[in-house]
């Protein structure tokens, strides 16, 4: 007897449309050797008519970046009444905004690098430009990094050792988003921990250690082969791994996630993790994180897939699906 129907929407037409057609693939034969019925959906005008005939079980999210992640997708299938797996509307949309979400982490104690945002606005109807020269004292000097506000995978990032590329770096950010973070760069080992939850609650895997051959984990660095070195678990001691993992599961709560979230972070010189940014669809591609910290735990990829497309379905026979479980 095959088990339910699982619609799994991919593409789309983001940034990150060939990272997320990768994910999905790999989502569709996880789920299909699993024994469900697999729908492989890209997001098209038609989507809503397709999803209304088939009638999907439940939404696997296998999308990533702009409508897939901020929230657009998650409101549209709680309106048509189709359970989905990954965070609800509110986490998606507080997680993907990184200027919203750095002053909740600020509100509530958890540290990240200082910042300014600036948007597009600013520079055309009040003069933003004018003051340029105060961002390095605002953010605790150079390094900085210039990225925007709202995008994934890393796209638009610069960083920047002196003042002179600072406004090519906001032009770029700007181009991707219109609005565009100035963050002190933190000098550490960079991370990435995935938080799942389970049975038996919220289940932090192994922290992934990022080093990136070119110094700067990038689109390019992210996505090719040989570009970057993981290590899993992180080379931390016991301490600072405790507090990567609480940190990681403190930021999954205060978001609001569920089922899922991957929290990027950075160890500066004195041992403290600095958070910055939550990523609530966590690639599922051959290279992502989230896949590799499983597999160190004996979970593999179908494990996963499986765990996240059950929670899904969960919540579609108690009839809830948004974040207040409404």
């Amino acid at each position: 007897m095959s088990r339910e129907k699982i619609a799994v929407l991919m593409g789309g037409r983001s940034l990150e449309r060939e990272v997320s057609l990768a994910s999905g693939e790999r989502v569709v034969n996880a789920l299909t050797s699993l024994g469900y019925r697999v729908l492989a959906l890209d997001i098209t005008p038609e989507l809503v008519e397709t999803l209304r005939a088939e009638r999907p079980d439940c939404c696997y999210i296998a999308l990533h970046g702009k409508y897939g992640e901020d929230g657009t997708i998650q409101e549209l299938l709680e309106f048509l009444g189709i359970p989905y797996t990954g965070p609800g509307v509110k986490a998606s949309a507080l997680a993907w905004d990184k200027a919203v979400a750095k002053r909740l982490f600020v509100e509530n104690g958890i540290p990240t690098p200082p910042w300014v945002t600036l948007t597009a606005d600013a520079f055309k109807e009040a003069g933003a430009a004018t003051a340029l020269d105060l961002i390095p004292s605002a953010v605790g000097g150079f390094p900085m990094v210039v990225k925007p506000s709202k995008q994934g995978s890393a796209l638009g990032l610069t960083r920047i050792d002196e003042a002179a590329p600072l406004a090519e770096a906001l032009l770029s950010a700007l181009g991707y988003d219109d609005a565009a973070i100035v963050e002190h760069w933190i000098e550490g080992p960079e991370l990435a921990v995935s938080v799942l939850d389970g049975p038996d609650g919220v289940e932090v895997l192994p922290p992934v250690e990022i080093v990136a051959k070119s110094g700067l984990f990038d689109f390019q660095a992210m996505y090719t082969r040989g570009e970057t070195d993981y290590f899993v678990p992180a080379r931390l001691d016991t301490a600072v791994l405790t507090r990567v993992e609480g940190l990681a599961q403190e930021v999954h709560e205060l978001l609001g996630c569920r089922d899922v979230s991957r929290v990027d972070m950075v160890v500066g010189a004195d041992g403290t993790p600095y958070i910055l940014e939550c990523n609530t669809s966590p690639g599922m591609t051959e290279t992502s994180l989230l896949p590799m910290a499983a597999e160190a735990v004996g979970l593999s990829f179908q494990d996963v897939v499986e765990r996240l497309t059950q929670a899904a379905l969960a919540r579609g026979d108690s009839g809830t699906n948004s974040d207040t479980g409404v």
